[in-house]
């Protein structure tokens, strides 16, 4: 598999996590509650998985790559790094208002909504973009020897930072809350 096609799959993943995410949203703001285990798993999936693995393997391995392979660093690159820390932002202010919701705040969920619809509409349009036109120039510019180097540096990317047995936890999740909020 080239690595480029292990990011789309992920980001299949990412797309259904979002769906969900929505759906939360729409209960967040149709009666203000949340049901806080699943939105601490949705939490560790988007800080963990898309922010640290995901975007982990696009920062430190592929888009070097791509510099390499002659793709100006202000371009695309430079998009795609700029919304990587826009989504990490709108992840660490969800966050705090989360705490401030499960110390007994629950005004703060309508923070909490308004910052996570941001954030479906962010990640939504970067997938997009990487897909169409960033993965596309990649599998153009990246000789089959480097795509089985990403790919195997992806791999280890995903061993030392989330750990053995963690991406199919992740999986477990999105199939557990894809029958409680996507029917």
């Amino acid at each position: 598999m080239k690595a480029t096609q292990q990011l789309k799959n992920e980001h299949e993943g990412v797309k259904v996590m979002l769906n969900i995410l929505e759906q939360v949203c729409r209960q967040l703001e149709a009666d203000g509650t949340l049901n806080e285990e699943h939105f601490d798993g949705i939490l560790e999936f988007l800080k963990v998985f898309v922010d640290k693995c995901h975007h982990g393997k696009e920062e430190d391995l592929l888009f070097p790559a791509l510099i390499a392979a002659g793709i100006p660093e202000d371009g695309p690159i430079a998009v795609m790094l700029e919304e990587h820390e826009m989504g990490r932002n709108y992840v660490k202010s969800v966050n705090d208002d989360y705490a401030t919701y499960v110390g007994g705040d629950k005004s703060a969920s309508k923070t909490i909504s308004k910052i996570v619809l941001a954030y479906i509409t962010l990640l939504r349009n970067h997938i997009e973009k990487e897909n169409n036109v960033l993965f596309v120039m990649a599998d153009r510019l990246l000789s089959e020897k480097k795509q089985d180097e990403l790919y195997e540096g992806f791999e280890r990317i995903e061993e030392e930072r989330i750990g053995a047995g963690k991406h199919e936890e992740f999986h477990g999740l999105l199939k557990r809350l894809s029958r409680l909020y996507l029917i």
